[in-house]
């Protein structure tokens, strides 16, 4: 699902800062799902970049938001990525492909605030090395 990949500073830049921008949007919804949803892309968009630090690109294929979650919690050391973040992939295709799940406001906050969290976490490891990522 992965292979080998060396990614440029400005490459890996723009993917954080796409993750950021994505996670402001959630942030700043009004609309419940609208924020639930930028909020699980910015997950992965924080997952690609993390991959992307670690020289790791994913190939695009049936399972790889799944495969994507599994490396953001291996590389971060933390196993409650894999299980909060399938549970957000879960209600995602739920709501896409089953005929629309209920994301509560409340959730979707909580949600908000642990990505924010995971966001604090990468920082620690996207700025090893003294790369520079937008803020």
């Amino acid at each position: 699902m992965f292979e080998k990949f060396n990614f440029t500073a400005n490459q890996m830049a723009k993917y954080f800062s796409s993750a950021k921008r994505d996670l402001k949007i959630a942030k700043d919804s009004i609309i419940t799902e609208v924020a639930f949803r930028f909020a699980y892309d910015s997950l992965l968009k924080l997952a690609i970049t993390v991959c992307a630090k670690n020289n790791l690109r994913v190939k695009a294929r049936q399972g790889h938001h799944a495969e994507l979650i599994a490396k953001l919690a291996e590389l971060l050391n933390d196993n409650d990525i894999e299980v909060i973040a399938n549970e957000m992939r879960s209600k995602r295709n739920w709501d896409l492909y089953g005929g629309g799940a209920i994301i509560t406001d409340k959730e979707t906050k909580e949600y908000l605030q642990w990505i924010a969290d995971i966001f604090s976490k990468a920082d620690d490891v996207l700025n090893h090395n003294k790369l520079k990522f937008p803020r």
